[in-house]
């Protein structure tokens, strides 16, 4: 799980990159807001990926998934963006899980197995 989970959030620090130049092009909005808003929120999803396995880096990763659609109404393709990030954090999860249980499932086997060729 972890290492879907972490290319999902690495996925997401450069869109929130791209959208923070993009949301520089907004006059209303300043400079330093911007990337203090965007830089956090990057180092944010980098600092997830080691947190994955931890308890609440999941949930904590959700937040990230709900703050990546709400700023779509800062730079509206954002909704989408979001909206398909959320979509694969869901399935990194998911399969993840699955993978994970599959894999302690081929350990067991593994160990039942080898003593008997032994």
């Amino acid at each position: 799980m972890r290492t879907l989970c972490a290319s999902t959030l690495i996925g997401e620090f450069f869109v929130i990159g791209f959208a923070g130049l993009v949301a520089m092009k907004d006059p209303a909005l300043s400079t330093g807001t911007v990337w203090a808003v965007c830089g956090t929120t990057m180092v944010l999803s980098v600092l997830l990926c080691g947190m994955i396995t931890r308890p609440g880096g999941i949930q904590l990763g959700w937040a990230l998934q709900a703050a990546l659609i709400a700023s779509g109404f800062v730079v509206p393709v954002m909704f989408v963006l979001g909206i398909v990030f959320a979509g694969l954090w869901w399935c990194s999860v998911h399969f993840g899980r699955k993978i994970d249980e599959a894999k302690a499932r081929f350990a067991r086997m593994s160990e039942e197995a080898a003593p008997e060729t032994a």
